[in-house]
Formats: structure tokens, C-alpha cells, sequence
């Protein structure tokens, strides 16, 4: 087997950029809260640094993939590595709010670099039929890195709240020299010169997106839209709220978020798979918005550690569980497009996670309790959009004639 044999070394060192990359993202959640007290900052603008990253991933992920197929991979990758490297270590670094704002936005742009470049890689030296296998190992690596981030934040926020940007710093400087000494490049420059001429007959992002709406799927990628939204919502001020309210440390955010990211993954790799076959993707996609909804909404009512803990664990276990059954939902609509709808709903999953953070954070000035009952509000409106677009599928194939 081409990938598993002969480029498995390649393929762990792709594994450990992307583990520290997401890693890396997960390790301000826990430490934001002391953060905002040492650097005097608010909701808003926690919101805005949050989104910020995202922002700047999104608006140069198009740019990157390009300069990956005219440069060669492993350039783009040694330089996202780099990027990355000096932003954690900026970020732990300064004190003034613009200069944090460099640094999240330059963590997109390494962030921006890295992804399609790893993903192309995996592509390029990969057949047809080992291709899924390796996407799954990258993704696992993703993963793996969105869970265990915020535990090793908050554990090493034990030895100083900066501590953890150092650390991501240091380990992705060293991560950049190894993949500069050891990584093969996967392209020759006459592929290279062919991708080139290939990329510029695409079409834009920009023009992607608006010409979505046309689109069969339309609706599953609002669903995907509303779901980051929903997420990055909860996810930006839990660690606030929690502080603010319940005087929770670093540490135990860390405990909560890792304990629901590690579960909802175990249900993902065991059960996901009978629960779409019994029930398919339109129940599921229902039952999920309406959990994750329902159990946002009751964080504003418990009062106690491991109260917090279980419904965190159901409003993760079910955005774990509603992601790959929209995405699988897609995949069968979308035929000969599957790169094209794998675009779109990394695009739309963007879009939610620049929206949510920004409406969050300045909610959560006016009054701690509203961010929560916006994504609440959102995810329960598209329950019910859902839920109206299943009977209406129904309706169509019980009467077709009427079509």
C-alpha cells in the first residue's frame, strides 16, 4: 500500500503540524477568562479575537491552496508552521489588544497555509483507494488536537497563564525545522507548472458562494452555518461564563470541555454509524439541532460542577453527531461535486465561526445569560426548518405528480 508503507513517516510528520495547529486554537479557551481580567478586556472584544482568526483563515485558505499548487507543499507547510509558531508565541507575549489582534490573525494565516497543503499532500502521494484512509488520519489528527488543547491549556496554565502560548510556540518552531530537514516534497515542477494553469480556470470562492443558494444541499449548508454559529457561540464564552458565574478555574474548564470533546469523538468512531443507518440523516439532523438547542438553553439553568459537565457533554455530543450527518447528507446530494461541496461547507463552517464569536461577545457585555439564549434561539429555529423540509421532501416523493 503506496501511503501506509513507503510515505507513512511523511504522513505522522503531516499528523503532528495539524495536531499542534488545532491544538494550539484550543489552548486560549480555558486561560481567556484570566486573560480578560490581566489585559482589562471584554466580552466584545474576546469575541472579535476569536473571530478574528477565522476571519483571516477563510479570506486567505483560497490564496494558500493556490500558492501550495504553484510553490509545492511542503514550502507553504514550513511557512504556515513558522507563522504559527511566532503567533502563539506573540500572543503570549504582549499586553495591548492590536497586537493581539496580529496575533490571532497571523494564526489564521499559518492555520490558512497549512490546511490545504496538508490535504494536498495526503492527495499526492496517495491512491484513489488509500485516499480516504489518510484524509481520515489527518482528520483524526485534527481532532485530537481540537480536544486536547484546551485540557493542556488549562493544566499548563497551572505554571503562569502565558505558559501555554509558549509552549505552542517552542513546539511548533521545532515541528517547522523537522518537516524543513525530513519532509519530501510530493510534487515535481512540472506538476507544479500543470496545477498552476489548472487552478486559474477555477472558479472563485466569492462567486461559490453566491451562486450556493442554488444549490440542491442549499439548506444543509445553512444547517452547517447555524451549527458553527451555535458552537463557536457556546464555545467563546463558556470559559467567561463559567468564570464569571461559578468562579471556575482554567483547570476545570479544561476538565469539562476535554471530557465532552473525548466523548462525543468515542461516539463519532463507534456508534455514528449505526445511528445514521437506523434513523437517517433527516432524523438525525433534526434530533440534534433540537438537542443542542434544548441543552444550550438549560446552561443558563444549572448551578453545579457536574451539571455543567453533563450538559456540555450533550450540547458536544450532539454537534459531534449532527456534523458528519450533514456532511454525509451532502456527499449523497452532491455526485460528481464532491470537492466543489467539500469547499462549500469548509466555507460556510467559516463563516459561522467569524459570526458566532463576534454576536457572542457582544452579547455577553449586555448581559452574561444572552449569548447563550441567541444560540438557543438559532438552533431551534433551524429544528424547526429542519423538520418542515422533511415533511416537505415526504410530501414530494408521496405525490409526484405534483411536482
Amino acid at each position: 500500500m503506496k501511503l501506509l508503507t513507503r510515505n507513512k513517516g511523511a504522513l505522522l510528520l503531516l499528523m503532528l503540524n495539524i495536531f499542534l495547529v488545532f491544538m494550539g486554537i484550543g489552548l486560549v479557551v480555558p486561560v481567556m477568562p484570566q486573560y480578560m481580567t490581566e489585559l482589562n478586556i471584554n466580552g466584545s472584544l474576546v469575541g472579535m479575537l476569536v473571530a478574528a482568526f477565522s476571519l483571516t483563515q477563510f479570506l486567505f485558505s483560497p490564496i494558500a491552496g493556490r500558492l501550495s499548487d504553484a510553490l509545492g507543499r511542503k514550502k507553504i507547510i514550513v511557512a504556515g508552521m513558522i507563522i504559527f509558531a511566532i503567533s502563539e508565541l506573540m500572543f503570549g507575549l504582549v499586553s495591548t489588544s492590536l497586537l493581539l489582534f496580529v496575533s490571532r490573525m497571523m494564526g489564521g494565516i499559518g492555520a490558512a497555509l497549512i490546511m490545504p497543503a496538508v490535504m494536498a499532500y495526503v492527495a499526492d502521494v496517495s491512491s484513489s483507494e488509500e485516499r480516504a484512509t489518510g484524509m481520515g488520519f489527518i482528520n483524526a489528527a485534527i481532532t485530537t488536537g481540537f480536544i486536547i488543547g484546551p485540557g493542556i491549556g488549562g493544566f499548563i496554565a497551572e505554571f503562569g497563564i502565558r505558559v501555554p502560548f509558549y509552549c505552542a510556540g517552542i513546539a511548533g518552531a521545532v515541528a517547522a525545522l523537522v518537516t524543513s530537514l525530513i519532509l519530501p516534497e510530493s510534487t515535481t515542477q512540472e506538476q507544479r507548472d500543470q496545477l498552476k494553469k489548472d487552478s486559474g480556470k477555477s472558479q472563485s470562492l466569492v462567486k461559490q458562494l453566491i451562486h450556493s443558494y442554488k444549490a440542491p444541499y442549499f439548506f444543509s449548508l445553512i444547517i452547517v452555518f447555524v451549527m458553527a454559529f451555535g458552537l463557536a457561540n457556546y464555545e467563546t464564552v463558556f470559559g467567561l461564563f463559567v468564570d464569571h458565574k461559578f468562579s471556575f478555574t482554567p483547570k476545570d474548564i479544561a476538565i469539562i470541555i476535554t471530557f465532552g470533546s473525548i466523548s462525543g469523538a468515542v461516539v463519532q468512531l463507534t456508534l455514528f454509524g449505526w445511528i445514521l443507518n437506523r434513523f437517517g440523516e433527516n432524523k438525525v439532523i433534526s434530533v440534534c439541532l433540537f438537542m443542542a438547542s434544548l441543552t444550550v438553553l438549560l446552561t443558563l439553568f444549572v448551578n453545579s460542577y457536574w451539571m455543567i459537565m453533563v450538559v456540555t457533554f450533550i450540547v458536544f455530543l450532539s454537534i459531534d453527531i449532527l456534523r458528519p450527518a450533514i456532511s454525509t447528507k451532502m456527499s449523497k446530494m452532491a455526485e460528481g461535486q464532491q470537492g466543489f461541496v467539500a469547499g462549500l461547507n469548509s466555507a460556510y463552517t467559516s463563516l459561522g465561526n467569524i459570526a458566532g464569536p463576534i454576536v457572542a461577545g457582544l452579547l455577553f457585555d449586555i448581559n452574561i445569560n444572552f449569548p447563550y439564549v441567541s444560540a438557543a434561539f438559532v438552533l431551534l429555529l433551524c429544528f424547526g426548518l429542519s423538520v418542515m423540509a422533511a415533511k416537505g421532501k415526504g410530501n414530494k416523493k408521496a405525490a409526484p405528480t405534483e411536482l
